[in-house]
């Protein structure tokens, strides 16, 4: 079970610092939170923040981005320095157009369903991406309680990848806790991303809130 820290939770005011102490913890992935103000209701960084934290880090970045219009900064947070880059099918006309931009910019294409979004909204380009990121809250703010509805949805989307031929990641994303990671394990998700949960009690308890995750799902 590979688990991503979401940096929307961590000190911005050390922002690199933090990202250090993730990967010294034994994350997975870097999980990086980008809103407009437009799409979600926050706002928090853009592709100079994800540049400025690259050189903190050698794990993949994961970069869901949270804005609308989104192809028009795909290159941007590309160049930046992101490995995965996830999208909504809300964010613009085109989603399969969308992919295609990502993985023209060397980045692994990810599309991310709201607690709203029907599964079915996937199955079109289901071949062509990387990763689906189920949120399992409404996006823009941390600390948010799990919804469960969306285990159906993570079970849905299992069924799906496993009928195919290719690798895709199945994340969740939103109230993720010791306490609902295993309903998640359970539904078919292979990723965890959890901010709260890993980012609370400061650096020295990081390995140890990761490794509370890991042994919730064994």
């Amino acid at each position: 079970m590979r688990v991503a820290p979401s940096i929307l939770a961590s000190d911005f005011s050390r922002l690199g610092e933090e990202v250090r102490a993730v990967t010294e913890a034994g994350a997975d992935f870097i999980h990086v939170d980008v809103m407009d103000g437009h799409f979600v209701p926050n706002i928090t960084v853009g592709p100079s923040v994800v540049r400025a934290i690259r050189s903190c880090s050698a794990l993949p970045f994961d970069v869901h981005l949270m804005i609308s219009p989104v192809d028009p900064y795909v290159e941007a947070f590309a160049e930046a320095g992101s490995d995965t880059l996830t999208a909504h099918p809300e964010a613009g006309p085109h989603l399969h157009r969308t992919i295609q931009l990502i993985k023209r910019r060397g980045a692994r294409a990810g599309v991310s369903l709201n607690p709203s979004t029907p599964v079915e909204a996937v199955r079109p380009v289901l071949d062509e991406v990387d990763l689906v990121l189920v949120m399992s809250v409404n996006p823009g703010f941390g600390g948010q309680t799990f919804l469960r509805g969306a285990l159906k949805k993570i079970a849905a989307i299992r069924e799906m990848i496993d009928a195919g031929d290719r690798d895709i990641d199945l994340a969740v994303d939103g109230g993720i806790t010791a306490e609902t990671a295993p309903l998640v394990v359970d539904a078919g998700a292979d990723m965890l991303v959890a901010g709260t949960a890993i980012f609370q009690g400061g650096p020295e308890k990081y390995r140890e809130n990761i490794q509370t995750l890991r042994e919730s799902v064994r």
